[in-house]
Formats: C-alpha cells, sequence, structure tokens
C-alpha cells in the first residue's frame, strides 16, 4: 500500500511538472514579452526613451531631473575615473592593458558569460580582478574609485547599444534563470520582489516615489544619486538598497545573486543605448 501511495504520488508529480517544463519561455520569449508589456503600459513613452528611467514615463520628474542634467553631478566623478583609469599600476601596466576591448567604449558588454569559468563577468568584477593580476589590492564595490572608473568606461561608451548574449550552453542559461527567478521572488518582511514594483507597479507611487520600469535600468549605471546617497554608487549597490528597503537582508555587492539579477535585466534591455553615469532621486 506505501509502495502504490508512492507510485500515484510520483505519477501526480510528473504529471503536473511536465505542463510547467513545456511553457518555460526561451529568454528570446521573454525578451518580447518584457518589452510588450512595457510598450502596453507606458504607449506614450519610445522604447529608445526607457534608458530615462522614471523620467521617461512622468513629464514633472523628467523637467526637474532635465534642469539637474545642464550641470551634471558626476562631472568629477568621471574626470576622476579617467585619472584612475590612466593611472599606471606599478608594474606599469594600465586597465587597459587587461579590461576587454581596452576598456574604453566597453560598457555594453557587460555583464557577460564567461565559458572557462562558466560565471558571469561583470564590469567592477573585471576592474578588481585587472587590478589584482597587476599586483594591487581590489577595490571596494559600492562605491569610491571602481564607481568612478566604471563611470568613466560607461561615460565613453554613451551611444552604444547593450549586447548581452546568452551562449548555448547549460551553464550561461542557468545563470540567466537565476537572475529571471531572483526578480519575480517574494522577500523581506514586506513579502515584494523586484517585480512588484518595477514590473507590476511601475508608474504607480510607493509613498512620494514612482517606481520606475526596470526595462533600461542598466544603461545608466553607475548611478549618481542626489537625494538619497549624495554621491556616486555601482549597480550592485543599488540591488542592495532595494533589498533594505522591503526589510530584506541584501546579499553582497558581486554575489552570484546580484551578478545573475544584472545578466537577466542587462539582456532584457538589450538594444538600448548606454547612458551612464546618471543622475537620479
Amino acid at each position: 500500500m506505501h509502495k502504490t501511495i508512492l507510485a500515484v504520488s510520483a505519477a501526480l508529480t510528473v504529471s503536473l511538472l511536465a505542463p510547467l517544463t513545456a511553457i518555460a519561455s526561451s529568454p528570446e520569449e521573454d525578451l518580447k514579452a518584457f518589452r510588450d508589456y512595457y510598450h502596453a503600459k507606458f504607449p506614450d513613452t519610445p522604447e529608445a526613451d526607457f534608458i530615462n528611467g522614471v523620467y521617461s514615463i512622468d513629464e514633472d520628474s523628467r523637467v526637474q531631473w532635465e534642469n539637474m542634467e545642464e550641470f551634471p553631478v558626476y562631472e568629477e566623478d568621471i574626470a576622476a575615473g579617467e585619472e584612475l583609469f590612466n593611472t599606471p599600476f606599478a608594474n606599469g601596466k594600465t586597465y587597459a592593458d587587461c579590461l576587454k576591448g581596452g576598456g574604453v567604449g566597453t560598457r555594453q558588454m557587460y555583464p557577460y558569460f564567461d565559458s572557462d569559468t562558466g560565471n558571469i563577468v561583470t564590469l567592477e568584477e573585471a576592474i578588481n580582478t585587472c587590478r589584482v593580476d597587476n599586483g594591487e589590492k581590489p577595490l571596494k564595490y559600492k562605491k569610491g574609485p571602481i564607481a568612478q572608473i566604471s563611470a568613466y568606461i560607461a561615460y565613453t561608451s554613451r551611444g552604444n547599444k547593450i549586447n548581452i548574449e546568452i551562449p548555448n550552453d547549460e551553464r550561461a542559461l542557468a545563470q540567466y534563470e537565476r537572475g529571471k527567478k531572483h526578480y519575480y521572488m517574494k522577500r523581506g518582511q514586506l513579502n515584494l520582489a523586484c517585480a512588484d514594483c518595477h514590473y507590476y507597479n511601475s508608474g504607480m507611487k510607493g509613498r512620494s516615489e514612482i517606481w520606475s520600469p526596470s526595462l533600461g535600468h542598466p544603461t545608466g549605471m553607475p548611478v549618481f544619486r542626489w537625494g538619497k546617497w549624495g554621491e556616486l554608487g555601482t549597480l550592485h549597490r543599488r540591488f542592495g538598497g532595494c533589498n533594505k528597503n522591503i526589510r530584506a537582508k541584501p546579499f553582497k555587492a558581486q554575489s552570484d545573486e546580484y551578478k545573475a539579477l544584472e545578466y537577466y535585466l542587462t539582456y532584457l534591455s538589450n538594444g538600448l543605448e548606454i547612458n551612464g553615469p546618471s543622475s537620479r532621486k
């Protein structure tokens, strides 16, 4: 009798899981559905304008932001990043000697799947790998010099379109799916997912803030948050801040969880132009 119950249970499990497997969507299908959703929700917003976050969907916020952009608060960070980028290491080499494509104008290439290691490589991780490989100490990942170097690389990449690939490799697809799962999974005391604010309720207000669409989020990184931080910060710092807002323990910057999330979101912004660094409230 016990064996019969187990057999029936197993059969039911297979029958229930089979439809889920059959309807699983590919990254290409996800990208189309993601775009279609935002186009339907914000029909007056051209696709190319989603790189501007909440300022692409709210006119009042946009006017305030455009006034600030006349004298960008991140200009000094770009200059500092350029100096750091070009300053030789103790061994005489620079970032240009070890970053993909020489570093300049390459922001749209990150993050990418490394087939040798099976891991996702972000720009900030590549910067620190470059440093360590040349005998230098790694930088902290959330702000400061690493954000400035990233800002300079982003600035030299403006206008280049994001082109992230999900190669035909089970490990790459697993990383993508991990990021997708993170995006839709509820967490924290408020029981919210990334998608609750930036997908389903994008354009709605949470207290005094309007939730921005996820489409285009990675294009403007790193970001100078003049209302919250008063300084420049990386995408993973922003991820951590979101987790704190919903009273969830944040993962460490450059954790596998955040790298997978970055991979997923950046892929869904394929074809959009880099416009980092940017300023946000």
